[in-house]
């Protein structure tokens, strides 16, 4: 769902959600207004979530086609594992960077150790569409550590660069397409400028309301700005958003269950590749999840 405003806002979305027995996810993009924000081309803000003992997330082996996953946590802790052979834990402020290309297969779970007590989950995960003369690169994976991601502090606001630049530092996080990405804590009255350095640029707010040119925004939203336009947004008491963008991508994409691609026929043959079983499996991994077919 979508609204359409004036000034430095181009659209608000209020994301779907879906209640996975007990566990929220919201997803703000795609939207209906606008497909992709720079090469963010899914959105997806879970929890956060408490999770009794014993219990946790069980995400079966799934593939896809055309995009990088950046998964990013708040709290808790989420096990990855995929077709390269690569195992790891992804825990707050870390950055886990997936690039599908031609084809990639992984799962995402709670593991073991934290299972075995109660534990909470909440974080975000995007996916990056690819530029189309990468589109079909090699499969690779890369995990940032918590201590290699820039934080800069002052003035009311805590950023946490996920990806691209911001207030004079840049994150190791490399992206195929300029990139923006950031996450924002805002002390009561903080100002966030918010420069034109990127070419699309939305904001959402996970936590609090934001002011903008007297319009208040609550939690839940993303707005997505009009571009070339500079903005600064207030907090209303402690607030956190998120910050991110990039350059237009080359031309509109397709997107069907897990695949991403500017071709049809690339996702034909993709859905024909995972239902005659044509992927790579996932080391340790005896489960999956089947094609859709109603989709």
């Amino acid at each position: 769902m979508q609204d359409d405003t004036q000034g430095a806002i181009q659209h608000v979305v209020v994301p779907s959600a879906k209640d996975l027995g007990g566990f929220e996810v919201r997803r703000a993009l795609p939207a209906i207004a606008k497909q992709m924000v720079g090469p963010f081309i899914f959105f997806d803000h879970f929890g956060p979530a408490e999770f009794l003992t014993g219990t946790g997330i069980d995400v079966r082996p799934h593939p896809h086609i055309g995009l990088s996953t950046v998964t990013y946590l708040i709290e808790g802790e989420i096990l990855h594992r995929d077709s390269l052979g690569s195992v790891q834990p992804i825990r707050p402020g870390e950055v886990n960077l997936m690039t599908a290309g031609k084809g990639i297969v992984h799962s995402e779970r709670t593991g073991a150790e934290v299972r075995a007590q109660g534990h909470r989950l909440y974080g975000l995960q995007t996916w990056l569409a690819l530029p189309r003369e990468l589109e079909e690169t090699a499969p690779a994976f890369v995990h940032y550590g918590r201590d290699v991601m820039p934080v800069v502090e002052g003035e009311g606001k805590v950023v946490r660069l996920i990806a691209g630049s911001l207030f004079g530092t840049s994150s190791p996080v490399e992206t195929a397409t300029e990139t923006i990405y950031a996450d924002i804590s805002l002390e009561d009255g903080a100002r966030l400028p918010i420069a034109v350095d990127y070419e699309e640029r939305c904001i959402y707010i996970l936590q609090g309301i934001i002011e903008i040119a007297g319009d208040r925004f609550e939690a839940g939203r993303m707005l997505i700005l009009r571009p070339g336009d500079t903005l600064t947004a207030t907090a209303e008491g402690a607030a956190r958003v998120i910050l991110l963008g990039g350059a237009a991508m080359d031309g509109p994409r397709q997107i069907w269950w897990n695949f991403v691609s500017s071709s049809k026929d690339r996702i034909e043959a993709a859905k024909a590749d995972w239902r005659e079983g044509r992927f790579e499996a996932v080391p340790g991994e005896t489960e999956f999840i089947p094609l859709p077919e109603n989709r």
